[in-house]
């Protein structure tokens, strides 16, 4: 069975030649073309990632994407045809873990699919890195892809968890925005390097008693941000 994945947009010729090449490629697809129907087809269904337009009739997809966040941990990028920088900035702030802008080059579509799939489905992990890590009573099973804080798992988004795999596995170790979108996004990142920062704030909110007094995740003035390297 191949990697199953929902697709929703309110233009009929864009789903037909997303699923067109999407299924080319081995995935299978299912369509929906308002808000209210990618709710019901999500939760009728079991889905590998969701593609996700902002402009949605009925509800539109940064509420869609709430909503699935409040359920589910899949992975979701977001589609938007407007360029502005806080549009994806609130796109990534409501749980998504990608976005792309339209027009965008379909080659570029399947393979920004296929990182996101395979970073949430931690096939990139090396096997001799298949282990538990643990700080106080934060737990990080870098194989599962997992985190529980005092013994309850945290549900984290697929970029969330590599932010905190990266700073916990070179704890002590400061990175700019520029290093962890590097590190993180890997492909060539061209928007607003706030996003960092959206992302940082939301990985702290979930694993922070007091994002005023964090005790994991730390900044460094000017710098940017560090994991503690006290246990």
């Amino acid at each position: 069975m191949g990697k199953r994945i929902l697709l929703v947009d309110d233009e009929p010729l864009m789903l037909k030649g997303l699923k067109y090449t999407l299924e080319q490629e081995g995935y299978e697809t299912d369509l929906a073309m308002d808000g209210e129907e990618a709710l019901a087809r999500f939760h009728a269904q079991s889905y590998d990632l969701v593609l996700l337009d902002v402009m949605l009739p009925k509800l539109d997809g940064l509420s869609v994407c709430q909503r699935i966040r409040e359920k589910s941990n899949v992975p979701i990028i977001m589609l938007t045809a407007k360029g502005e920088d806080m549009d994806k900035i609130l796109g990534l702030e409501y749980g998504a873990d990608d976005y792309m802008t339209k027009p965008f080059n379909i080659l570029e579509v399947r393979a920004r699919i296929r990182t996101v799939l395979r970073r949430a489905g931690g096939a990139s992990v090396p096997a001799e890195e298949g282990k538990i890590l643990r700080v106080r009573d934060l737990e990080v099973n870098v194989l599962k892809r997992t985190v529980k804080l005092g013994g309850e798992e945290i549900k984290l988004t697929a970029k969330e968890f590599d932010l905190l795999h990266l700073f916990i596995t070179n704890r002590g170790r400061p990175f700019s925005r520029q290093e962890m979108l590097e590190h993180v996004w890997k492909y060539d990142y061209t928007g607003d390097a706030r996003t960092v920062d959206v992302h940082i704030r939301r990985l702290r909110e979930k694993i922070e008693r007091n994002t005023n007094q964090p005790e994991f995740i730390l900044t460094k003035w000017k710098v940017g941000y560090y994991f503690t390297d006290q246990d």
